[in-house]
């Protein structure tokens, strides 16, 4: 059987777009750059890039989170594809959106320089290249319909952390405030939580005790359909 070749259909360009969120203690922030080629050289984009022919899309956003932040093995989740005709001046260009979760002081700040890259909180986003923001836009969304039912949060705190961190995190993403009781109340009957024999103390004399995420008695209560908030 001879070789099959699409030479009677359209060829275009393909890309994959990275939305990727951080957690201060205060508030969601994204990473944006400032970017290097045209069109629209100089203003800020999400970080992203044209998939190479030896690789698979997930293959090319891994790339190209390594080479902004230095860290592999980031929690990333492809979100949707957006194939507007006109989304790119520079040509026919689809392009499959991530997002990516991790910790703001494990990144390669040396990196981020290199690439002209900025933590931004999400309530003061400039406006972005094409339909960047549009993309930053779903992907808040999808984060706060995951993090209801699955403990993707904990990507974004330290290994150790306090329940007013913990709080503060859910606050954030919501952008809303929890019943601190409540909240505290729920999250610990559900047993997913370690308590550590020490406090971060910086914030009160008393001090808070540390807790860590308990990924194995998680994965045993996944199978329920644990609700977190």
């Amino acid at each position: 059987m001879g070789r099959i070749e699409y030479r009677n259909h359209d060829r275009f360009l393909l890309s994959v777009d990275c939305i990727i969120f951080g957690f201060d203690g205060k508030g969601m922030k994204a990473l944006i750059v400032k970017r290097a080629l045209e069109p629209e050289t100089g203003k800020w984009s999400l970080s992203g890039g044209f998939v190479k022919k030896e690789e698979s899309v997930d293959q090319a956003a891994e790339r190209i989170l390594v080479t902004l932040t230095g860290l592999e093995k980031i929690y990333m989740e492809q979100l949707h594809c957006f194939g507007d005709i006109s989304r790119d001046p520079g040509g026919r260009v689809v392009s499959i959106a991530y997002y990516a979760l991790i910790k703001i002081d494990a990144s390669n700040e040396q990196l981020l320089d290199t690439h002209n890259a900025q933590w931004v909180d999400l309530h003061h986003l400039p406006p972005l290249i094409f339909d960047h923001n549009q993309m930053v836009k779903m992907a808040k969304e999808r984060l706060q319909q995951k993090v209801a039912n699955h403990p993707i949060g904990f990507e974004l705190l330290p290994h150790k952390f306090t329940l007013q961190q913990l709080l503060g995190l859910y606050e954030a993403i919501y952008e809303t405030n929890f019943d601190k009781r409540n909240f505290t109340r729920k999250i610990l009957a559900l047993g997913i939580l370690q308590r550590l024999n020490e406090k971060e103390r910086e914030s009160s004399k008393k001090g808070a005790f540390y807790y860590v995420f308990d990924k194995k008695k998680y994965k045993q209560l996944e199978h329920e359909g644990i609700k977190l908030i």
